[in-house]
């Protein structure tokens, strides 16, 4: 197991209480369970799950990189702020670039945690859960929407990891 249930310490967010706060919680909770996921395997982390994917933990965390930055920074906050690792002539460029590479796994890791940041303060510091911003897929969306569709995003692609952690060394998750 990654964790044994006694000492697993992911899920400390809130149960009861004020609707921001338990949606951060449970984001804040999902993006734990990737670190977890990904911890100890740092060799491994670009290690493909069967051909002819190219998923990999590595590309998870530059993925969630990218789709972080995407909902926070370019369409909740307006900011002009191209992906880091894919693009419209590279689609694919998070899972693609996902090389096995002690660089590449640390500079994604230093981008998701500067995107995490960001949403964080983002999520905190806005005045409500009604504050919208326009996404050229969605439409029009509040920050509410955006914290449950994260959660989402996250709880999917940690099934992917735990399949993914799996397949490099045996270990399974909660």
């Amino acid at each position: 197991m990654f964790v044994d249930a006694e000492s697993d310490r992911r899920f400390s967010g809130p149960a009861t209480g004020d609707e921001r706060s338990m949606l951060a919680g449970l984001l804040r909770d999902q993006r734990t369970t990737l670190e977890l996921k990904c911890a100890g395997v740092d060799a491994d982390l670009s290690r493909r799950s069967v051909e002819p994917s190219t998923l990999s933990l590595l590309g998870l965390v530059r993925h969630l990189a990218d789709v972080e930055r995407r909902w926070f920074r370019n369409v909740l906050a307006g900011q002009d702020a191209p992906p880091l690792f894919s693009s419209q002539d590279d689609p694919d460029g998070d899972f693609d670039g996902a090389a096995a590479d002690p660089a590449v796994a640390a500079a994604a890791w230093q981008a998701w945690r500067g995107e995490v940041d960001f949403s964080e303060r983002f999520a905190a510091e806005a005045p409500n859960l009604d504050i919208e911003g326009t996404d050229p897929w969605r439409g029009r969306v509040s920050l509410r929407w955006v914290l449950i569709h994260m959660i989402e995003e996250y709880a999917r692609h940690n099934g992917h990891a735990d399949l993914l952690r799996e397949r490099i060394d045996g270990a399974k998750g909660l």
